[in-house]
């Protein structure tokens, strides 16, 4: 399973850079002359134009972006052709998952909507390449039964700290805080803890249990609510101040909420293919500018 959820966060990077990179690239078609030749940057005497710019994305990016959109199109129609869905709740969940994964995911509707989407599409390329497995009930059962641990998701708290060196730097923090100065803006100017700093203090979800930060931040978020900050907190390098900026509440899964999930994990191990949606690409009779093949 950790494999799959890594792959989908692989992939949905891809797919969010492809589609900057697509953004650009399609301001070449029907460009007039003076478009394309407006200068971007210009160094010294020297100057790159919007056309050579583009022409390079499109050396660069180009067969990736457009690889990219023949494989989400493939995936669509051929999941209507076979009249296959995936539902909303599996995309919930697999999304609950990547947050808790890869902490820096951005957290707002639009970014949402987009991780939705490519996780939804990944889940239906799953079940268009897995579709003709046949996996028994019991060893579905079997495999939920001894890896139970998996499907049991603790409560996360999403924090964000800022790190300086004496509590008397951290009162005049909390003071500033009290006085309505931001907490993203105090962590990078004064958080000596210089990662998170960058990030406006950001550190991502963290659940009981885990060795990355103090067991003092788990037991302050618990008792702070939505947009609050701790006191302060003595640590290693210092003293911390938290702020809770949302959490996610631990959840137990049921073999019938995630069967469907594991009998495409199951599957996709024993395949003896590339589960990639290359390998559907002649089904979906694919030609492109590149060749009629994926290569």
């Amino acid at each position: 399973m950790r494999r799959k959820q890594l792959w989908i966060i692989i992939a949905s990077l891809i797919m969010i850079n492809c589609l900057s990179v697509a953004f650009f690239l399609s301001k070449m078609n029907g460009a007039d002359d003076t478009a394309v030749n407006e200068t971007v940057a210009t160094v010294g005497k020297s100057k790159i134009t919007r056309q050579e710019w583009l022409n390079e994305l499109e050396a660069r990016y180009g067969k990736d972006v457009l690889k990219d959109m023949i494989d989400h199109q493939v995936i669509n129609e051929l999941a209507d052709k076979y009249n296959m869905t995936v539902s909303d709740k599996d995309v919930e969940r697999e999304y609950r998952i990547l947050k808790l994964t890869y902490s820096s995911i951005e957290e707002n509707k639009t970014s949402e909507k987009k991780w939705k989407e490519q996780i939804r599409n990944s889940l239906l390329q799953e079940e268009i390449l897995t579709k003709d497995v046949v996996i028994s009930e019991k060893e579905m059962k079997d495999y939920y039964e001894k890896n139970e641990e998996l499907f049991s998701i603790p409560t996360a708290y999403h924090l964000s700290h800022i790190i300086v060196k004496t509590k008397e730097e951290a009162n005049r923090t909390l003071k500033e805080l009290s006085q309505g100065s931001s907490f993203a803006a105090l962590a990078m100017e004064r958080s000596i803890e210089e990662f998170s700093a960058n990030e406006g203090g950001s550190i991502g979800y963290i659940m009981t249990g885990e060795e990355r930060y103090p067991l003092e931040y788990i037991q302050a978020a618990k008792k702070l609510k939505e947009g609050k900050y701790s006191e302060p907190i003595k640590v290693e390098q210092g003293w911390a101040i938290i702020k809770l900026e949302g959490t996610l509440k631990g959840k137990k899964y049921s073999y019938k909420d995630v069967k469907q999930q594991i009998r495409r994990e199951i599957a996709l191990d024993q395949m003896k293919v590339d589960a990639s949606t290359e390998t559907l690409w002649e089904e979906a009779k694919v030609k492109w500018f590149y060749g009629n093949k994926g290569e």
